[in-house]
């Protein structure tokens, strides 16, 4: 995680022969570069752990390989070769191709600084020939898995895979005001502007940002708004504007702890609650709440059809993990078809609000036909003028609220993971889907099935069913108060146990793990006892 303040970081690469969503607090080889990165990772390092470090930097650390970074560097004559030497040794040590690596270090600077890819290369080679001493040395050997069918996997994080749901879904607006961890979707959006005749607005603040938004969709664009929960609150007036005036607009929210401004560069999912009620008054809405690059690629997409499909806010939930996570997945799906644009060509007498059963008028844009498209913030009738009237007031709240049952019969199902029968459900929402899915197997806990909602609102129909054939319901949350083991129960009412985690950052597998075994184990205590 990034670093406002300073102080010590680090990042963990995980490899592996499948895929995998998840992290370990396990640390295998431990790349110290500085005095403070064992002391910073203490806990995660045991005595299988090989620490390699520049012993005249980190001091005499017991079980340290000793590699000389700044001695080799000045040998080089760069005294910024340190990271690309550490590279180099990770490579030497499992056995990656020199080839590989060392075209891909001249591609990263292709075009740029042909001197400097020069230099790194050299410290890469060189690195790489440490890391095979260091092997020869240890005698440790490396299975990398070759040939286990991932090579035509990406390697993205969950801010791209946004952006590029987006662009699927026919985004050519974004307006937003910077706030971490959101930022990430509008850099990447801002970057390819050109190639997607993408317009970029980076707005004063949040509120010029959704209603700029949402001025967009009235006329005819596809706009996306970015931010966090602490941005998002800012924009609970234009949420309900959308709700009256049903409008589509589509807004993602990458979660960080609260409340205010918490704790700015870690993770949490604290901002279910914040979006289900966000805006005032009465409308429908959807969630999305992806859970792996792939689906936040799909869900992003999926939220601007939804959107426009039934004229009403559409919220991606992510968190801090999940965008800023690096993720290998299969190549995304595009259809060529391209989103489907629901806009009718007005004549003189449409009306906006026109009746319909299902609550769903048809859309149209300025200037496009002859009708004039009227909206108001106020309650209006049929034509979009403002009204006081009781009777047309309680037709028009009864018009915006039958979408809902479109919407719930749109919903999208929860995937179930599961072997054999099984009489315990895990529920997960979010980011928590890989380290569900991976400590579920590791607890040793048998009869359980995983599930996982991508959709927490509306719910569909199958949640109820699936968590009523379960005799233990466990809902595990990266948040305090269990905000979607209430949703659940108030929706379906079933009563869970709760697994949850709110110090910033997200399960590691083995502390999910022990979480599930408590969880069980103090269930049958309390069976028992009664």
């Amino acid at each position: 995680m990034s670093r406002i303040r300073g102080g010590a970081n680090s990042t963990q690469i995980r490899v592996a022969a499948r895929r995998i969503g998840a992290f370990i607090d396990r640390v295998d080889i431990l790349v110290a570069l500085d005095a403070g990165a064992v002391g910073h990772c203490a806990r995660r390092v045991d005595g299988s752990t090989l620490v390699v470090g520049d012993r005249s930097t980190i001091g005499d650390v017991p079980g340290l390989v000793d590699l000389p970074f700044a001695a080799i560097c000045a040998e080089l004559g760069d005294r910024l070769a340190t990271n690309f030497l550490a590279v180099g040794a990770l490579a030497g040590i499992l056995a990656i191709e020199a080839t590989a690596l060392e075209s891909y270090v001249r591609g990263h600077f292709a075009g740029k600084k042909p001197e400097l890819a020069e230099r790194s290369v050299r410290a890469v080679r060189r690195g790489r020939e440490e890391g095979r001493r260091i092997v020869a040395e240890t005698g440790m050997a490396v299975d990398i898995g070759r040939g286990r069918g991932f090579a035509s996997d990406w390697l993205t994080n969950g801010s791209e895979a946004v952006g590029l749901g987006a662009l699927a879904g026919g985004c050519d607006f974004i307006s937003s005001y910077p706030m971490s961890p959101g930022t990430g979707v509008l850099q990447f959006l801002a970057s390819h502007k050109n190639e997607f005749g993408l317009v970029v607005d980076q707005s004063e603040d949040e509120i010029a940002a959704a209603n700029m938004a949402l001025g967009a969709w009235y006329t005819g664009a596809r706009a996306l708004v970015t931010t966090s929960g602490g941005g998002f609150a800012l924009m609970s007036e234009t949420v309900s504007l959308a709700g009256m005036i049903e409008t589509p607009l589509v807004v993602h929210i990458g979660q960080r702890p609260g409340p205010a401004t918490g704790l700015p560069t870690r993770t949490e999912q604290g901002d279910l609650d914040l979006v289900l009620h966000a805006g005032h008054g009465e409308f429908p809405r959807a969630i999305f709440a992806p859970g792996s690059a792939e689906e936040a690629f799909a869900l992003t997409r999926r939220a601007f059809e939804v959107a426009d499909r039934f004229q009403v806010p559409a919220f991606i939930l992510t968190d801090q993990f999940l965008l800023d996570s690096n993720w290998g997945s299969e190549p995304f799906a595009i259809s060529a078809e391209g989103p489907e644009r629901r806009i009718v060509a007005t004549d003189g007498d449409y009306l906006r609000y026109a009746p319909a059963a299902d609550g769903i008028s048809p859309r149209g844009v300025p200037g496009w036909g002859e009708g004039v498209v009227r909206v108001d913030s106020d309650e209006h009738d049929e034509e979009g003028l403002i009204t006081e009237d009781a009777i047309v007031r309680v037709r028009m709240v009864d018009k915006r609220l039958a979408k809902a049952a479109a919407l719930a019969e749109a919903a999208l199902p929860p995937t179930i993971f599961a072997t054999g029968s099984w009489d315990t459900i895990v529920v997960c929402w979010g980011s928590t889907k890989g380290v569900v899915l991976e400590a579920a197997g590791r607890s040793g806990l048998a009869g359980l099935a995983v599930m996982h909602v991508p959709q927490p609102w509306p719910l569909h129909p199958s949640v109820g069913e699936l968590l009523g054939r379960a005799r233990r319901i466990v809902v595990v949350e990266n948040n305090a108060t269990g905000q979607f083991a209430r949703l659940l129960r108030a929706e379906t009412g079933y009563r869970s146990e709760s697994v949850l985690k709110y110090d910033g950052s997200a399960f590691s597998v083995e502390e999910l793990a022990r979480g599930l075994a408590a969880s069980a184990a103090t269930s049958l205590g309390e069976r028992m006892a009664s």
